[in-house]
């Protein structure tokens, strides 16, 4: 037994279960068509919504099935078990797409566009990257203009690797609207019925195949004021809070995908045999998967430890006397995840200090404070961490699998092209390893 269930309650298991179910009935049969196909049928998402799957981490008062951080990790693994990551990341995208418009408590925009993509009617991007600027939130150049005859806006510029960006129906899109690298961004939400908005181009990828991915382009998009997400500038902030959880859950799927990738090899160790035994009797393959089994535990505890953390609320900033003021436009976490027994949850407290400003520039008035985010160093270790697992277990059980952990047909192949985005996406190895410096004071 893993002693990650120690921090599991009823809850947790209990929707693992559901989400494991849904995995095996809806995905898992399916998943080698819609890996060559690259995309998954629009219908899986009113399955899922059905399911009361797409909900989770959203509270009930705006249309989602409640839960925590936790309750993110367990319905990752559970929807893995379809095989696809591809697929789970394709009905997760929503995950990301989201939360900014939640963190407004926009009324319109939750009606408009939260409700009707959790209940599985619509779906939901986050356009962040652009050609040129992927890390470097910062470099963002799409640019949204104010008419101020009309109060709207006139937005420009491309997005690049857009999961989901195909067929999105809520395209939530980080714009400039100011100078100040940090205090001039802002949320829109676009939507592909706008003039102007296009797919430049569907993109095929090394993994992740069932996820249809996309570059985005706008040209003189007139956005409404009213699909602005927060007040102008206060893009960033809502960004570093975003991070956080998809960091999260991109740990989450590299101890899912290791996970699977070592129970796939110790099946076939048992089941081949060389030289007249099973290769399980070996004692190179034995300590090969005793390493694996080791990484994937210790994985999965940081990745659990970290999730039951931010759930307690164990946020820890350095300026006290910023906390309640960033705190306040943050969400609090539902106290039930919908059909399963009640969790209760703690607030999540997020500290905050104005980002750093040139010795030379005038402040701007709209620059809003930078998320001094208590966990940060310990997500970054999370994600960082279950993508070297991931790659390093994917890599080792294609080996143990010999000429069939290279063929198609096979689940580790498959695992083994989908964990190599995990040090890239969300925040790059390189990048999540300048935060953990930081935070160490470096």
């Amino acid at each position: 037994m893993s002693v990650t269930k120690l921090l599991l309650d009823e809850s947790h298991v209990l929707l693992r279960k559901q989400c494991e179910r849904f995995a095996r009935a809806e995905i898992a049969p399916h998943a080698t068509k819609w890996e060559e196909a690259g995309i998954f049928p629009r219908e899986l998402y009113g399955k899922a919504a059905a399911a009361g799957l797409l909900g989770i981490g959203f509270d009930e008062s705006v249309g989602g099935s409640g839960g925590g951080s936790l309750h993110l990790v367990v319905s990752i693994e559970g929807l893995m078990r379809g095989g696809s990551t591809g697929v789970a990341v394709g009905l997760w995208s929503l995950g990301i797409g989201l939360p900014p418009l939640v963190q407004s408590k926009d009324s319109f925009l939750t009606d408009t566009f939260v409700r009707p993509t959790l209940a599985g009617e619509t779906i939901a991007c986050l356009a962040i990257t652009e050609p040129g600027t992927g890390s470097d939130v910062a470099g963002v150049r799409t640019r949204a203009v104010r008419d101020d005859a009309t109060g709207d806006y006139i937005v420009n510029g491309a997005k690049l690797f857009i999961t989901s960006g195909t067929r999105a129906d809520v395209i939530t899109t980080l714009c400039r609207t100011g100078d100040d690298p940090h205090g001039g961004l802002t949320f829109f939400v676009l939507t592909p019925d706008m003039n102007g908005v296009s797919v430049s181009r569907s993109l095929r990828k090394t993994g992740w195949c069932a996820s249809d991915t996309a570059e985005l382009a706008f040209d003189n998009v007139r956005v409404p004021a009213t699909h602005r997400v927060g007040a102008e500038g206060s893009g960033f902030v809502t960004l570093m809070r975003n991070f956080q959880t998809e960091r999260l859950a991109l740990a989450a799927y590299g101890v899912a995908t290791a996970e699977l990738a070592l129970e796939e090899s110790l099946r076939y160790v048992r089941e081949r045999s060389a030289f007249g035994r099973p290769i399980a009797k070996f004692q190179v393959t034995k300590h090969k998967l005793a390493d694996m089994a080791t990484k994937v535990e210790a994985a999965k505890c940081m990745t659990y430890q970290v999730a039951a953390a931010m759930d307690a609320g164990k946020y820890q900033g350095r300026d006290k006397a910023l906390a309640s003021a960033a705190a306040s436009d943050a969400p609090s976490p539902a106290a039930s995840v919908h059909s399963l027994r009640s969790s209760e949850l703690n607030d999540a407290r997020i500290d905050g200090v104005r980002p750093p400003q040139p010795a030379t520039a005038p402040r701007s008035p709209r620059a809003t404070p930078t998320p001094n985010l208590g966990l940060v160093k310990e997500v970054s270790m999370a994600k960082n961490f279950a993508a070297e697992v991931a790659v390093s277990v994917c890599y080792d059980a294609v080996q143990l699998h010999g000429g069939m952990g290279y063929m198609r047909e096979t689940l580790v192949e498959r695992l083994s092209r989908d964990a190599r985005l995990l040090p890239i996406g969300g925040g790059t190895q390189e990048v999540m390893k300048e935060i953990i410096a930081k935070q160490l004071g470096l």
